[in-house]
């Protein structure tokens, strides 16, 4: 188990080093031998992939930790040949794979710190826009509201700009939950009518049972909350 830590700090050590190579990456010249270097290129690509279509299976099969290992591996190698946006969204994973093991604070951290500074880099509006979402998320799973509400908010004006729907409704319904949580039923509701509205007007109907579950929880603590006075 010490050993499992160590090897992940390590990793993560790892990242953040490579992040900060992202600002460099463009001003470097190449050196001589490009043979060369277009090969190892192209091997590294490939065990990219395959680390990443392994950790893929290894998420299916609810192995995290294994799979957030193949993760990591994944993104050195898609680092090694400049490939920012395989490498963003092995990033991602990584962050996904601390969040399905509880481990928030970890999943914040890379999150913020690599995912983040990688899409900025890049200047991918929809990467940054996911990224909020998922760090709205994150962020209300470690009980932190007011940073939840105000990356969900990113991640809605972003959405609006991108006339990205789904990314629009999700950050409605992010927003929903931090109101719940924080006891704001009114409010809740108020924007769960909202995102219902936006639903049907866009013909979206993928969400109509997370729409349905929220207005049973506001209902049972409303409910529970009147009947206790």
């Amino acid at each position: 188990m010490i050993k499992n830590v160590l090897a992940l700090l390590s990793l993560f050590a790892s990242l953040q080093v490579q992040a900060q190579n992202i600002d460099r990456a463009d001003s470097q010249e190449p050196n001589g031998g490009n043979a060369i270097t277009i090969s190892i290129s192209k091997f590294d690509l490939v065990d990219g992939n395959s680390f990443f279509d392994e950790a893929q299976d290894l998420e299916k099969k609810g192995d995290f930790n294994e799979a957030l290992t193949l993760f990591g591996k994944a993104a050195f190698e898609y680092n090694a040949v400049k490939n920012y946006n395989l490498y963003g969204q092995a990033i991602i994973k990584m962050s996904n794979m601390h969040y399905m093991l509880g481990r928030f604070t970890d999943a914040e951290q890379i999150l913020l710190n690599v995912a983040l500074k990688n899409y900025s880099k890049l200047g991918s509006r929809s990467g940054l826009m996911n990224t909020y979402g998922l760090l709205g998320k994150v962020y209300l799973a470690n009980n932190k509201s007011t940073q939840s509400m105000w990356f969900y908010t990113q991640q809605g004006m972003l959405a609006k700009q991108l006339k990205s729907n789904n990314s629009y409704l999700e950050s409605i319904l992010g927003i929903v939950q931090v109101k719940i949580k924080k006891k704001d039923f009114t409010l809740a509701l108020r924007d769960l009518k909202t995102a219902e509205w936006f639903a049907n007007s866009v013909k979206i109907t993928q969400y109509k049972g997370q729409i349905r579950d929220a207005r049973e929880v506001i209902s049972n603590k409303t409910t529970s909350k009147t009947g206790s006075k």
